[in-house]
């Protein structure tokens, strides 16, 4: 996966979290209201380069923990039954 391609996802992945997150929690606080719609924009704005950043840091540690967690140790692969 190329580097464009891991940031352009990040961009469109933060972008969608953020717009549920900021939606969702802020729907929770105040409920299904015009004081909800109106703060979701910016509650979204501001949560959209909080989440990226996080991400820039985030995604390399979740990717080195995945990989640690699926990698076989000891070379003998996955055990297999009789």
């Amino acid at each position: 996966m190329s580097k464009k391609h891991i940031f352009l996802s990040q961009v469109f992945m933060t972008f969608i979290m953020a717009a549920c997150m900021s939606g969702i929690m802020g729907l929770i606080f105040a409920g299904f209201s015009l004081e909800w719609l109106a703060a979701w924009p910016l509650q979204f704005l501001i949560a959209w380069p909080i989440a990226f950043a996080l991400t820039m840091v985030a995604w390399p540690a979740s990717m080195k923990a995945a990989a640690a967690v699926l990698c076989p140790r000891g070379g003998g692969g996955p055990a297999k039954s009789a």
